[in-house]
């Protein structure tokens, strides 16, 4: 089981790089955020700064897992168990990007793109793999669907 040719360690490298420049960024947007009393605002500020969050976790994870594999640290089937990015968690956004900071919107909508990037990455290296999923992974993307 090799990983598809059009994925190599520089575009991992690189997007790694991206990737940890962006969860600096959103770091120091979070915490600098202003605390506020309006309820609305605090709430939208909150639901963005996880959703950013889990986005970019999970954009790490797939990343350090197959730098691990190009290093030689992870085996192919071990990426294959654990090596798949998770479905893309859309949400309201629309109503709360309104009550957001400019700088907020913008490190929120960098982390969509990149989660978007890697998941068109993921989508092609899967469709690349010999077999069916295991039926774990089935189970996993229709319970995505189903509550995504």
């Amino acid at each position: 089981m090799t990983i598809p040719s059009a994925l190599t360690p520089a575009i991992v490298d690189v997007l790694y790089e991206e990737a940890l420049c962006l969860v600096e960024e959103a770091r120091c947007v979070f915490d600098e955020a202003p605390t506020v009393d309006a309820t609305a605002l605090r709430s939208a500020l909150s639901r963005e700064a996880l959703r950013t969050t889990t986005q970019l976790m999970h954009a790490m994870a797939w990343l350090l897992n197959h730098r691990a594999f190009f290093a030689g640290d992870m085996s192919a089937l071990q990426l294959r168990r654990h090596g798949r990015l998770p479905p893309t968690q859309h949400g309201g956004q629309a109503k709360d990007a309104a009550l957001l900071d400019a700088r907020v919107r913008a490190v929120s909508e960098n982390a969509s793109a990149l989660h978007e990037r890697i998941a068109r990455l993921d989508e092609a290296w899967q469709a690349e793999l010999p077999g069916e999923p295991a039926a774990v992974h089935r189970l996993h993307e229709k319970l995505g669907r189903a509550f995504g």
